[in-house]
């Protein structure tokens, strides 16, 4: 599975970050290479200081983030709450949020229906009041939607967020699937109304993520109780309710979204930006007609991360120096981690126990809590340590021979490309038509989306196939990278391969084309193959074959099975060949080289 990772950059209301940061005016900092101190407890560094020949209340400061799992730094709140803990603040308490066996009191409610379950499942939201929104915090609060839109929803193929004002609301607010060509309203920046459908056609914002809905049966819909459109998640807002204005002052705040961990994170991280901004932060009770991993009801902003422990022997393991439990504690403090000491007298190794902030969930090991505490100490008050060995380095046999494929492959006219190795059950086992058998599963995945390791690559081409329909046809793609699988025969009960795949889709993708491209590549690797017929259930019965080198099966090609382009939304058809490149890498005696 693809994953759109970049190190985020943000702009940032200079008089707004340093008021947020605790030092108006940046005094307690002095000169700027302070605060390019300062920002490295964030991971991040000034990209471009501000114009002085501008007024103060304009004046924009370019920061770069270097940690991708960091979303709640990617705004000015988020970013200045850093370094205001950091440099001794207090950490900030948000007593508006839920947690399990504790929903606070809400006044308002959106009901979810049966009918989005399958389509955008998840919504979580809250209303924020109390002061008039101003220039740089609505430009602001933009920016953080579509930097956590973009990067950590994936293109908002799995977040994307909305705001509306209050007034002209009517509640309880629905959010239900419908069928596109059913309901019409006026979109943002535009004229008049058009249904669902039209704006995925005609809309510069529908043409641009129309990738997510355009092939689903259902999609979603924003309404109040009278009726009124909000929004199409996750497209675009309504020209009337969802149109906010510099001078609103009571919003509504809320993320739909695949994966209702990451919905309710995201949330978390908007509610505690505008609680530091002086909003008050009100919950909103999401009922749903099925049931979810937080239940039928969920009262949100809510906390759900779980507590992560890290020993003492560990830290010093990873940190080469011995910490005690309570410089641990503060450590964490100064990173806004609230933590105690634990075990130790007879409890159990001793250790300290760590809560992520509301606004986090990167707590995944124990090694996290261990980057904290380096983090919260600070760089710099480690001593340095010569590395003790000499050694060089070179590639690897499996790394020159994937180069030598990749030669051939761009010979042959293919693009290549590079996917993640984690991806959801959904798209690696159920719209394959696979049965799971031989796949990985993570015990403590941050998201379902990365929730297995994926156990071939012919499910990464065809997902980059499935948002490729404007592209003019044929495509060719490949990729060589990495697959696991579950493997009783080795010790750890995995086995890890570099894998060869490719694929072509277009109108005259047939068995005879592919079959041919694959006895040019053999040929210019100096390989002999045989082939069987495959039972392959990617593929269609009889348009398929199974690979054999030297009497074993590595790979299988042929013409994907209509089921499962269907399931992908691809409408022309594709062929595909995936092989185990490590199996071919050891060439036998006599088998010369080609060029």
């Amino acid at each position: 599975m693809a994953y759109y990772s970049f190190m985020p950059k943000i702009e940032v209301n200079e008089k707004a970050f340093f008021t947020l940061a605790g030092c108006p005016g940046g005094k307690s900092w002095g000169a700027r290479d302070q605060l390019e101190q300062a920002l490295t407890c964030a991971k991040a560094e000034l990209d471009e200081d501000s114009d002085k020949n501008l007024p103060e209340e304009e004046r924009i400061l370019k920061i770069e983030l270097n940690d991708t799992n960091r979303p709640d730094l990617w705004g000015t709140a988020g970013c200045a709450r850093q370094l205001k803990v950091y440099g001794g603040g207090k950490i900030p308490v948000y007593p508006f949020f839920s947690s399990p066996g504790n929903p606070k009191n809400a006044k308002h409610k959106v009901v979810v229906e049966k009918s989005v379950q399958k389509v955008r499942p998840y919504l979580a939201g809250f209303v924020a009041s109390g002061r008039a929104i101003n220039d740089p915090m609505l430009r602001d609060m933009i920016q953080t939607q579509e930097k956590l839109a973009w990067n950590f929803g994936r293109k908002r193929r799995t977040i994307s967020m909305g705001l509306y004002r209050i007034s002209i609301i009517k509640w309880p607010i629905i959010y239900k699937g419908v069928d596109p060509d059913s309901v019409s309203f006026v979109p943002l920046q535009w004229d008049g109304p058009l249904t669902l459908r039209e704006i995925l056609k005609q809309h510069p914002k529908g043409k641009e993520y129309a990738f997510i809905q355009e092939h689903e049966p259902v999609h979603p819909l924003l309404t109040d109780s009278t009726g009124g459109v909000l929004s199409y998640p996750p497209i675009i807002n309504s020209a009337d309710l969802g149109a906010v204005q510099v001078g609103d002052t009571d919003l509504f705040v809320e993320i739909t979204g695949t994966d209702q961990a990451s919905v309710n994170l995201a949330l978390s991280i908007v509610a505690c930006d505008l609680a530091d901004n002086g909003f008050t932060i009100e919950p909103v009770e999401v009922e749903y007609q099925y049931d979810t991993p937080f239940g039928k009801t969920c009262v949100t902003p809510y906390y759900f991360q779980a507590p992560v422990f890290c020993s003492l022997s560990r830290i010093e393991k990873y940190l080469g120096e011995k910490i005690e439990a309570a410089d641990c504690v503060k450590a964490l403090a100064r990173m806004g981690v609230r933590a105690e000491e634990a075990g130790g007298a007879g409890a159990g190794e001793a250790g300290v126990r760590a809560w992520p902030p509301e606004y986090r969930n990167d707590f995944l090991h124990a090694a996290d809590v261990m980057e904290d505490i380096m983090m919260g100490r600070g760089l710099d008050t480690f001593k340095p340590e010569r590395p003790r060995d000499f050694t060089v380095g070179r590639l690897s046999p499996v790394t020159v021979f994937s180069r030598r494929i990749k030669e051939i492959m761009i010979g042959l006219g293919y693009q290549e490309m590079i996917y993640n190795y984690l991806g959801s059950r959904k798209d690696l086992v159920e719209k394959m038509r696979g049965d799971g058998g031989s796949i990985i599963r993570i015990s403590n995945p941050m998201t379902e989306n990365y929730e297995y390791v994926r156990d071939s690559v012919l499910a990464s081409l065809v997902q980059s196939e499935s948002i490729s329909g404007h592209a003019v046809y044929p495509h060719r793609i490949f990729e060589t990278g990495k697959i696991a699988r579950l493997d009783g025969r080795d010790n750890s009960g995995t086995v890890t391969r570099q894998y060869l795949g490719f694929l072509t889709a277009g109108a005259g993708a047939n068995f005879n084309d592919i079959a041919a491209e694959l006895q040019t590549l053999f040929y210019y690797l100096a390989r002999e193959y045989d082939v069987e017929e495959s039972g392959d259930r990617r593929f269609i019965p009889g348009r398929a074959a199974a690979v054999l080198y030297k009497g074993s099966p590595i790979g299988v090609f042929g013409e994907l099975h209509p089921e499962l382009l269907e399931n992908w939304g691809i409408a022309v058809p594709c062929t595909a060949c995936e092989l185990d490149a490590e199996a071919l890498l050891n060439r036998p005696p006599g088998e010369g080289a080609r060029n």
